[in-house]
């Protein structure tokens, strides 16, 4: 039985990406048999008159994933706002049937699923039954946990916090934090301390800033995976 987890952010930009292609790589490395899925995404690249999806570009890169992108993000947008505001500008409305439909596929041929969410968590998505569909009702229906993302940086607790809370009011399992941009602040330290002592969820790693212009961009966050995450661990997150 297929097991899978989402990954979700505080905010848009947060690092979501690139955790998620840190863990999707590890799993592949160690041996798991896993994937990577994004329902919809904003803000693509065109790339020799094709839409190119970057977020599952980057992920099928690092990770070694060879699937076609539209049946590991279904919906691409070349607008940058939210997916809901995307679907209505380019008018290529959402069906969540269909979101469910291609993830089922996969898990006829994979064993781990890692999902990245789009933006935050409360993101809109689509419009059902004349109300706004949002990443949190997707995450619920598809009866999944989620595994939180969020900076060390200026005004993490905050955000941090407010997320968590929101995640336990609806009713959503947080089966860990990982904690991105880090540098050994006083200011980041301490931010760390204070989201481990304000939301008693388990840290299950720490990802240094990196410097994404750098020519070895993609071979440090492997070799950061390997030493941030522990594969097993991450496992034992998934349902």
């Amino acid at each position: 039985m297929t097991k899978g987890i989402y990954i979700v952010g505080t905010d848009t930009d947060i690092g979501k990406t690139l955790v998620t292609g840190s863990l999707v790589y590890l799993l592949r490395k160690n041996g798991y048999n896993t994937c990577y899925y994004k329902a919809a995404l904003s803000g693509a690249e065109i790339e020799d008159e094709v839409l190119i999806p970057g977020d599952t570009k980057f992920v099928c890169n690092i990770s070694g994933i060879n699937e076609k992108y539209e049946d590991l993000t279904p919906y691409i947008y070349k607008t940058a706002v939210s997916p809901f505001l995307a679907s209505k500008i380019e008018n290529k409305p959402i069906d969540v049937k269909v979101i469910k439909d291609k993830y089922e596929k996969l898990k006829g041929k994979y064993d781990y699923i890692i999902c990245e969410g789009s933006g935050g968590i409360i993101c809109p998505i689509s419009y059902v039954e004349n109300q706004i569909y949002n990443l949190d009702n997707l995450i619920k229906e598809m009866d999944m946990d989620v595994i939180l993302v969020t900076s060390a940086e200026l005004g993490t607790i905050n955000h941090t916090i407010l997320t968590v809370k929101y995640l336990e009011n609806v009713g959503i399992s947080i089966k860990g934090i990982i904690i991105n941009k880090y540098e050994n602040t006083e200011l980041c330290n301490d931010n760390i301390s204070m989201i481990k002592y304000m939301t008693h969820i388990h840290i299950l790693g720490v990802m240094p800033l990196i410097d994404g212009n750098c020519d070895e961009f993609h071979e440090e966050i492997k070799k950061l995976s390997e030493k941030v995450f522990n594969p097993k661990e991450i496992i034992k997150c998934m349902r």
